[in-house]
């Protein structure tokens, strides 16, 4: 049946429940908005008496917003006519934190744009199943520190499908998905923000056939001390295109991403279990790939800073690392290796009894191998930084591939379950 909010929320309630009782059940219902004055109060009001199984259906054009919009009703679709034709506009937002507030379960949201929020552009937090397909989220202006952290954020959930969305210009992460489990990020394309796409603190994602360039970083995976998930573990990146990232670094002083240096194909910082294979990295000025522990102070008993049994197979590198950025990061980078950087760097430091005496653990070591070099490139290189800091006279880098030549077994595929059934069944 359709619905139309032009009515009241009342009138609308009140249909609801007859057509309810007549049809004995709860039927799918569809609310249809178009953008007009009224907009804002048309689309919260479908967000807030919609039920379980509804569908918003948003009309092609602009919606002038000035409000952030929340959504917290299990199973609700909110659907456009095409990231490029159903926009919703924040431009003049003067209320919120985010575009759109996501906090109910098994959630779809495809084909609509969200531009120029004041905060982050759609944000999801602890839910169970949430699709994003086809969805822009874009601050129009281009690379600003004054721009939104986050475009896609989902946060501390499970169940999480990305498919065919574009990310530009967030002053933080593009693609963000943080503290949770069971992800999926695919066919999807990030350009001028500071991070194309990072996977912090989560378990189980599959992160393939993306592309991340013209940021400042293109992938990261990081894992950080004093939130409620760590361990950042079990995550295959493969079949992405991480290239020419060398917008400057336009994060707000303080965040962490703002110590990633323009020019990075991709950093590993302090998770387990990583397997990169069959990506494409070039055209990064400072590196393509870091592998790196946890650098700052930190009063966390249980957090672990070391990367563990990182897997890096299969991959193409083509010409990067001949312009480090001359920032705190790439200097070091520079100081360490020289130029041109090799194509992956692993910052060499453990815990220092393990450095002076014992080594890291056969079965915890980078893995490298079968990946294809241009033929005058170095392919790795063990920045040894702990000698850099504590005893630079003596500081000499590691350019031997051959104690990192080997391979663990490769992680299972992930399957993202959204209302029953294989996120990817979704995309329809």
């Amino acid at each position: 049946m359709k619905k139309s909010v032009q009515k009241s929320f009342g009138v609308a309630l009140f249909t609801l429940v007859v057509t309810g009782v007549c049809n004995s059940a709860i039927a799918k219902s569809e609310y249809f908005v178009s953008p007009g004055p009224d907009a804002q109060e048309k689309l919260q009001e479908a967000m807030i008496v919609a039920e379980p199984g509804d569908v918003i259906k948003l009309d092609a054009g602009v919606f002038a917003l000035s409000d952030g919009l929340s959504l917290d009703v299990d199973n609700v679709t909110i659907s456009g006519q095409g990231m490029n034709k159903s926009i919703l506009s924040f431009k003049s937002q003067k209320a919120g934190s985010e575009g759109l507030l996501v906090t109910s379960n098994q959630v779809v949201l495809k084909d609509f744009a969200v531009e120029d929020t004041k905060g982050d552009a759609i944000k999801v937090k602890g839910v169970d199943g949430i699709a994003m397909i086809r969805l822009r989220v874009e601050w129009t202006g281009g690379p600003k520190t004054t721009n939104g952290a986050y475009g896609l954020y989902p946060v501390q959930s499970k169940n999480v499908y990305i498919d065919g969305c574009v990310a530009i210009a967030a002053s933080d992460a593009g693609i963000y998905v943080g503290q949770s489990d069971q992800i999926i990020v695919r066919n999807s394309r990030a350009e001028y923000n500071v991070a194309g796409v990072e996977i912090e603190n989560s378990f189980n994602a599959d992160v393939f056939d993306n592309v991340f360039t013209n940021n400042t970083g293109g992938m990261l995976v990081f894992d950080l001390p004093n939130l409620p998930q760590q361990g950042g573990r079990d995550i295959r990146f493969f079949r992405n295109i991480s290239k020419d990232n060398n917008t400057p670094n336009f994060a707000p002083e303080g965040n962490i991403v703002a110590i990633v240096p323009s020019g990075t194909g991709m950093i590993v910082m302090a998770n387990e279990n990583v397997e990169i294979f069959d990506n494409e990295f070039s055209g990064n000025d400072t590196m393509n790939v870091t592998v790196a522990s946890y650098f700052d102070d930190y009063d966390d008993d249980t957090y672990k800073p070391t990367p563990k049994k990182i897997h890096i197979h299969d991959n193409v590198f083509g010409k990067s690392g001949l312009k480090p950025d001359s920032g705190m990061f790439g200097t070091i980078v520079n100081e360490t290796v020289g130029t041109p950087v090799p194509d992956v760097v692993w910052d060499g430091v453990l815990p220092l009894m393990d450095y002076v005496f014992f080594g890291q653990a056969e079965g915890d070591k980078l893995a490298m191998h079968d990946n294809k070099h241009l033929a005058d490139s170095r392919p790795f290189g063990n920045a040894n930084m702990i000698m850099h800091v504590i005893a630079p006279i003596f500081h000499e880098a590691k350019f031997d591939l051959e104690p990192y030549n080997k391979s663990y077994p490769s992680l299972p595929v992930v399957e993202v379950i959204i209302r029953g059934r294989p996120a990817q069944e979704l995309m329809n």
